[in-house]
């Protein structure tokens, strides 16, 4: 029932209620000698007929909305716990929130093992800085890789192009180190987010499974674009690859037209 119904009994109730304590005020105000003359004392009688009249009203006219009130009332409770909330479904899939609580923990002891496998202690303390999954640890990544790998020759030592390529590939090979210190932090804040959210859906009421939903499809969102600054740096690493290639090329095709006209000089006639 609406409310508007709802007001209207209300105001009918009201009006029953002020007219019969009107009248019990009426009939009390009148002279005892009327009362006495009547046989029975009318006041007991008219206030009797009121009340009477009180609970006719209330028993043909208020009840039977009342009950079809509560009747709805039961009805659209029962299709909550039915329907959309039902006890059994929520029990299942917090069991099933546990369940992957478990599992979770279980991934990041897995993602959490140790893999370093360097022996040396130069190449070790480049591998750690990789591994660590730490960004503050990005600025030991360049020190450690000019100990490892050695910096630039000097230009007494190789012509321009070649140190240009070797310079262009120690810094994208360190740009990739550093990239994916960055995933594995990315990574782990990832693992964080699910096991909270995970652990929300435990206790979560039934109507604030939007919200986590939603809170979800954000992080699934964010992991998708860190998947996609991954598979650019791959793009990246494989494309200095491949200018690395032509520019070895074209060095090699550059040398060694160098050394045909040198030649052929030499193999002039007059030549000492």
């Amino acid at each position: 029932m609406n409310r508007p119904t709802l007001n209207r009994l209300w105001k009918f109730l009201r009006n029953a209620v002020v007219a019969a304590c009107g009248l019990a005020v009426v009939v009390a105000l009148l002279p005892s000698k009327a009362r006495s003359q009547l046989g029975l004392d009318p006041c007991c009688a008219m206030m009797q007929v009121g009340l009477n009249s009180i609970s006719g009203l209330l028993r043909n006219v208020v009840a039977q909305p009342l009950g079809s009130i509560q009747q709805n009332q039961q009805q659209s409770a029962n299709y909550e716990q039915q329907v959309v909330f039902p006890l059994a479904a929520i029990t299942q899939a917090r069991n099933m929130a546990v369940q992957f609580e478990g599992q979770f923990i279980q991934m990041r002891q897995l993602f959490e093992l140790p893999i370093s496998s360097a022996t040396l202690r130069t190449p070790q303390l480049l591998e750690q800085s990789l591994l660590s999954g730490n960004p503050g640890a990005m600025p030991q990544i360049t020190s450690n890789y000019s100990a490892l790998y050695g910096n630039v020759m000097p230009p007494a030592n190789a012509p321009q192009s070649v140190r240009n390529m070797v310079d262009m590939t120690d810094a994208e090979a360190q740009a990739a180190m550093k990239k994916a210190v960055e995933i594995d932090a990315l990574a782990n804040l990832e693992l964080q987010a699910a096991e909270q959210i995970n652990q929300q859906l435990q206790t979560a009421a039934p109507g604030s499974s939007t919200i986590l939903e939603g809170e979800t499809a954000a992080w699934l969102v964010r992991a998708n674009a860190y998947t996609q600054s991954a598979m650019a740096e791959l793009v990246r690493v494989r494309s200095i690859e491949l200018a690395n290639s032509s520019g070895q090329l074209k060095f090699s095709a550059s040398h060694a037209s160098t050394l045909h006209t040198t030649g052929n000089q030499v193999l002039q006639p007059g030549v000492q």
